[in-house]
């Protein structure tokens, strides 16, 4: 490199893991000095350090193209870069900021309007229920079908959402 040469500027690429290993891969390309990105999802109910990853099984890594790859490709819990052919495929730095501006946002409370449909999350399946009203900030009150009958609810409002999601 002569003294007219620049060096490339950083680019964030993308690295996957091993299943359930980003945060194991996250932490030794920390301790390698890597700058690495692993997005979370914002979940209030997990424990600190339990959020489940936004990306299962990926994370953001930023670094010069030409820089050298094997100390990536030989660390715990990585299990390859992700690439197009033979070379690294380069992630914009935009992308990497609109997520992390969107992470960064919390979503405004949703609230319902009485005698709107909405949907019941529970566990693995959702259910169609009538929004009745306000049980209290952290709970409302639907009217859920079951056995052909039309039963009262109370349950928290995290578990609900429009049959229309909004983005944030």
């Amino acid at each position: 490199m002569n003294a007219f040469t620049q060096p490339a500027p950083a680019q964030w690429f993308l690295i996957q893991t091993k299943p359930r290993q980003e945060a194991r891969a996250e932490e030794h390309l920390l301790r390698q000095r890597f700058e690495c990105y692993r997005p979370l999802q914002p979940n209030n109910e997990a424990r600190r350090g339990a959020e489940p990853a936004l990306f299962p099984g990926y994370l953001f890594i930023r670094m010069a193209a030409q820089d050298n790859w094997y100390p990536i490709r030989s660390t715990r819990g990585v299990t390859r870069v992700v690439s197009f052919g033979t070379s690294p495929c380069p992630v914009p730095d935009a992308l990497v900021e609109q997520i992390r501006l969107r992470l960064a946002k919390p979503c405004a409370p949703v609230s319902f309007v009485q005698g709107e449909a909405v949907r019941v999350k529970a566990g693995t399946s959702e259910l169609q229920a009538i929004f009745l009203c306000d049980d209290g900030q952290e709970r409302a009150v639907i009217l859920l079908n079951l056995l052909q009958r039309q039963q009262r609810v109370s349950l928290p409002k995290q578990q609900l959402a429009r049959l229309v999601a909004h983005a944030c």
